[in-house]
């Protein structure tokens, strides 16, 4: 297993796929290789689970019963934002394929699916979600150290990061260069920033986290 596959082990990878002899495959060869796999027989089965871990990716079988594969993928891009998929069918064609990738799928495997090139795509995927799943974290960890700041704090923290000096924030708000010196220390604190330059750098993932900037 090369080092992409060994750093996704682990991972949770559910198998939608309405042949039981097939989804049992491919979960035993999953499960073989260090992830850990889950098996729906339906898409509406898939939907209805709620206990979904990340980091995580999903195999869709096109052809289900109810829902086929690439209206669970659209719902799936809706329901669980940023979960890589993969399509597989024996039914594969041009058509479906360049629906499948441009609707957001990591992969296109025709059955009988080679084993290598399924191992691959799986972690490809699994490495995909782990950098979705640690962005989340990094902006819930960056969220809740803003928190922390009072609402003036918050305030000094902007005009900081806008680029404006001591003298210039104590001017605007009518208060001593020392008091925004007071601020500065306890927004560098509250922010376990060693240097202003790791403040700009928290003001720069905060922008960049903002929808509007994605």
């Amino acid at each position: 297993m090369n080092t992409e596959s060994t750093a996704a082990a682990g991972g949770a990878v559910y198998v939608v796929e309405d042949d039981r002899a097939v989804r049992e495959s491919l979960e035993l060869l999953l499960r073989l290789r260090g992830f850990i796999p889950k098996g729906f027989a339906s898409g509406e089965e898939f939907l209805d689970y709620s206990a979904l871990q990340r980091p995580a990716c999903a195999l869709l079988d096109v052809r289900l019963p109810g829902i086929d594969g690439l209206q669970l993928q659209r719902e799936l891009r809706s329901r669980h934002p940023g979960l890589p998929t993969i399509v597989i069918t024996a039914h594969g064609d041009v058509s479906t394929a360049r629906t499948a990738l441009r609707e957001g799928a990591v992969d296109f495997l025709e059955k009988p699916i080679d084993e290598g090139d399924l191992l691959e795509a799986v972690a490809t995927a699994l490495a995909s979600d782990q950098r979705v799943v640690r962005q989340a974290r990094d902006r819930e960890e960056l969220a809740a150290r803003l928190e922390r700041l009072t609402a003036r704090e918050r305030e000094v923290f902007v005009r900081i990061t806008n680029g404006q000096h001591n003298r210039e924030i104590a001017e605007e708000f009518g208060i001593s260069p020392r008091t925004v010196e007071v601020h500065r220390a306890r927004i560098m604190e509250k922010l376990r920033a060693r240097r202003v330059a790791d403040l700009f750098r928290l003001r720069f993932d905060l922008e960049r986290s903002q929808p509007d900037n994605g």
